[in-house]
């Protein structure tokens, strides 16, 4: 059976790291086992839904390399919804509860003191029209959940192996609030029938809500797709990423000039056996994609990680590749100078840092006492200039001053890039030219 997977993000907001992952999860697996991969779009919250944030996550979709097989929005099949509302009803498996929120969180309360599980104790199932009609009268509206056979729930999970959850120590779920709007649980279950899903993948914290949705989809006359719950992000720290995920979204990172392929890799890397390692592209995640790799404890996050990848992958990134995006930061887009600076840097954008120190006229940068022996140095560099010059010429430097190691380069480096470290000055000094490379040598402008 090829695998037909979602992933179904709100419109409410931006994506981040969290759903990212989940996202790439279930592309990888699709891909592997050519199957099909859907974006729906979970956007039934309609006052809270924008235009905007559905594109940006459609964009940042594309942008990761994520593309999908067919897309629907869920706002376009709430009567769908409703028909299946209604067939539960029939069934005498969504009932009318009128209890409001405080009379509710009371209940509990008082069931935590007894000791007992906070459970909702069904009222709503013992209600008669009369008294239907008269709480109604009062004003209230409705609420209706699904009612729970209080048996086990039991499925062979992807990842987390044989989970049995026993719906009798669950409250109903309620599937449609007071003011009619639906909750996730039941268009989700809906649209995954409609679109033939065969595994469900998302976050551990899904584990109880699989297994309330596995009754609604035997309600309903289907099968439940086979689940899968990997393990949730967490800081290297351990901790939740919860509080940083707006700093984690793909527009900011995009922003921060992260690569594409550096957030792909670790994402894909963490918590698993695999070693966290830069991949060049989509197929070779996918090839190497396996749910057996993926253990239980939660995937750390390390953004120290993110920037070590980003760097490896632009140390390897050829010209070819490289030439549009220097050509946007008006960089001259030569391969020398591309082949030179790669290796230094840790995101794109810090080509235009090196392009100025090579290209852009600035005054050398010199300590006083190392003046006299910069000037020497100056006077001593030859008209032409090659990839053997600086060995050449700091040879001659050092034979003339006498100065030798840090005491020798250092100063040559800082008076000719103004920076204490970077690309190899075997390729960067003839880059420079003669004319400049002695000009800042001098102390001036070059």
């Amino acid at each position: 059976m090829k695998p037909i997977v979602r992933f179904a993000p709100s419109p409410t907001g931006k994506l981040h790291v969290g759903n990212v992952r989940t996202a790439l999860v279930n592309w990888l697996y699709a891909r592997r086992e050519g199957g099909q991969f859907i974006l729906r779009i979970d956007d039934t919250d309609t006052a809270r839904s924008t235009q905007a944030y559905e594109d940006q996550i459609k964009e940042d979709m594309a942008w990761l390399g994520m593309t999908w097989d067919s897309s629907f929005n869920q706002s376009a099949k709430f009567d769908v919804y409703d028909e299946a509302a209604d067939a539960l009803r029939r069934m005498g498996l969504l009932y009318a509860c009128y209890e409001t929120a405080d009379e509710l969180d009371r209940q509990r309360k008082i069931l935590r003191a007894q000791g007992k599980p906070p459970v909702y104790d069904r009222t709503g199932l013992r209600l008669t029209v009369a008294e239907k009609d008269a709480l109604e009268a009062e004003g209230r509206q409705a609420h209706w959940r699904f009612k729970l056979s209080g048996q086990p729930a039991v499925w062979d999970d992807l990842v987390r192996g044989t989970q049995s959850i026993d719906t009798s120590s669950l409250s109903d779920p309620v599937l449609i609030r007071g003011d009619g709007s639906y909750l996730y649980t039941l268009p989700s279950v809906v649209d995954d029938i409609d679109a033939g899903i065969t595994h469900i993948i998302r976050g551990e914290d899904h584990v109880t809500n699989s297994g309330a949705q596995k009754e609604i989809f035997e309600a309903l006359g289907a099968k439940a797709p086979i689940f899968g719950h990997p393990p949730l992000l967490a800081g290297k720290d351990g901790k939740s990423l919860s509080k940083r995920l707006g700093s984690l979204s793909m527009d900011q990172l995009r922003a921060q000039g992260i690569e594409p392929m550096a957030i792909c890799s670790l994402l894909a890397k963490i918590g698993t056996s695999d070693p966290i390692e830069a991949r060049q592209n989509m197929a070779q995640l996918t090839e190497e994609f396996s749910f057996s790799k993926i253990g239980r404890a939660p995937a750390r996050f390390d953004e120290d990680e993110l920037l070590l990848l980003n760097g490896r992958l632009l140390h390897e990134l050829p010209y070819s590749d490289a030439k549009a995006r220097l050509k946007a930061l008006g960089i001259p887009a030569s391969e020398d100078f591309w082949n030179l600076v790669r290796a230094n840097l840790t995101k794109f954008g810090d080509a235009a840092g090196w392009s100025t120190v090579i290209y852009a006229p600035m005054p050398g940068q010199i300590a006083d006492e190392d003046a006299e022996f910069c000037a020497a140095a100056a006077a001593l560099l030859p008209a032409d200039l090659t990839d053997q010059t600086w060995s050449a010429w700091t040879s001659a430097v050092k034979e003339q001053t006498g100065r030798k190691g840090k005491g020798l380069f250092l100063p040559l480096r800082l008076a000719l890039t103004g920076r204490g470290r970077g690309p190899s000055m075997d390729g960067l000094l003839p880059m420079l030219g003669t004319k400049r490379a002695k000009a800042r040598l001098m102390g001036e402008t070059g």
